[in-house]
C-alpha cells in the first residue's frame, strides 16, 4: 500500500466518525434532559432559509422535514425508555431571529425540572468500578438504574416503608420515612451494603 492510500482511508474513517457532526450545519440549540432512564441530548437543527427541521435524540434522528415554508411551529417527539412527551417550540423574535423552546410533558424545561425536583430522588455511586444513576420516581415508587427500571420488594417497617433491590450483587435498600414536618413530607434514604448514599443534584 502506498503511504497516500493509508492516508485516504483515515480521511474516510475520520469522515464516517464525524459524519453526524457535518450533517448538523443548521443547528440551533441542545439540551439535555434528566429522565428516570437517563440523561438523554437533544439536538434541533432549523434551515431558516430553507425550512428544514430535524430533531436528534441521543444522536439518532428522530424528525426531519424539508422544505418547510412556515418558519414557526411545534415539533413534537418522544424521549427515553418510557417514550416521554417533548415539543420542541419554534417562535419568531424579531426580522429572521427565532427563539427555540423545549417541552416536557407539556411544561417548560424549567418547570419540569422544578416538578421532577419534587418527584424524584437521584443516587450516583460506583460499585466495583462501575458508576450507577439510581432513580427513585416517588409517586410510582418506581426504581431505575442506569435505563433500567428495577425489580424491587416493599415492605412495610416500624417508622415507615423499605424498598429493596440488588445491583451488580449488592444489596440495596430505599427507606421513605416521615420527616414529622409537613412541609418536608417523607425523607427518601438510599442505602447500599449497609452505607448511606448521599443524594445527587442533576
Amino acid at each position: 500500500m502506498a503511504s497516500g492510500e493509508e492516508i485516504t482511508v483515515c480521511d474516510d474513517e475520520i469522515r464516517s466518525r464525524y459524519s453526524h457532526l457535518e450533517k448538523m450545519t443548521d443547528l440551533v440549540a441542545v439540551w439535555e434532559v434528566a429522565l428516570s432512564d437517563g440523561i438523554h441530548k437533544i439536538e434541533f437543527e432549523h434551515g431558516t432559509t430553507s425550512g428544514k427541521r430535524v430533531v436528534y435524540v441521543d444522536g439518532k434522528e428522530e424528525i426531519r422535514r424539508e422544505w418547510m415554508f412556515k418558519l414557526v411551529g411545534k415539533e413534537t417527539f418522544t424521549v427515553g425508555a418510557s417514550k416521554t412527551k417533548a415539543a420542541i417550540n419554534i417562535d419568531a423574535v424579531s426580522g429572521f431571529a427565532y427563539e427555540y423552546t423545549l417541552e416536557i410533558n407539556g411544561k417548560s424545561l424549567k418547570q419540569y425540572i422544578e416538578n421532577r425536583l419534587k418527584t424524584t430522588n437521584t443516587w450516583i455511586l460506583t460499585l466495583g468500578g462501575t458508576d450507577y444513576r439510581i432513580v427513585l420516581e416517588k409517586d410510582t415508587m418506581d426504581v431505575w438504574c442506569n435505563g433500567q427500571k428495577m425489580e424491587t420488594a416493599g415492605e412495610f417497617v416500624e417508622d415507615g416503608t423499605e424498598t429493596h433491590f440488588t445491583v451488580a450483587d449488592h444489596s440495596c435498600c430505599i427507606k421513605a420515612v416521615s420527616s414529622g414536618k409537613r412541609k418536608e413530607g417523607i425523607i427518601h434514604t438510599l442505602i447500599v451494603d449497609n452505607r448511606e448514599i448521599p443524594e445527587a443534584v442533576e
